[in-house]
């Protein structure tokens, strides 16, 4: 009997504890809201934020987190994230790690437009043949 109260309050719990995170959620997605985050004047960019124009103050950072995806038997990796424009966004760092992720950040030089790409490709499991795509992620950077 003492276990089926703790299982049952454990499960009431565990059910209140997914109704409030789903309450919290739900008004960033009801509202439309990009995906993209700032962080004390910097810029966090991810897969999510493809094709999108966000806007960055000048001084500020922009980071690119990209991450790795595995479907059917292939995993698709980032190449670094690069600049289209160094003036208005120069290069701070990047990285790419063995699992595919890639991560770069830029600086926010001077106003202006640039864009930031990065390209998606397939890793093949032993065996298999990739399919002959690559992939484009960008974003547009507005700097102010």
């Amino acid at each position: 009997m003492e276990a089926t109260k703790w299982s049952t309050a454990l499960g009431a719990a565990g059910l209140a504890l997914a109704a409030v995170t789903a309450t919290a959620a739900a008004p960033a997605v009801a509202q439309g809201q990009a995906s993209h985050v700032r962080l004390a004047g910097r810029v966090v960019l991810t897969n999510m934020d493809n094709g999108r124009t966000v806007a960055a103050s000048s001084g500020g950072d922009v980071e690119i987190r990209l991450t790795h995806s595995r479907e059917r038997g292939f995993t698709y990796t980032w190449t670094a994230p690069e600049s289209g424009d160094s003036a208005v966004l120069g290069h701070r760092s990047d990285a790419t790690n063995p699992a595919g992720d890639a991560t770069a950040v830029f600086h926010a030089a001077s106003g202006g437009v640039a864009t930031i790409s990065a390209q998606r490709r397939c890793v093949p499991d032993p065996g298999s043949l990739c399919p002959l795509i690559v992939g484009t992620w960008k974003v547009t950077i507005e700097v102010k």
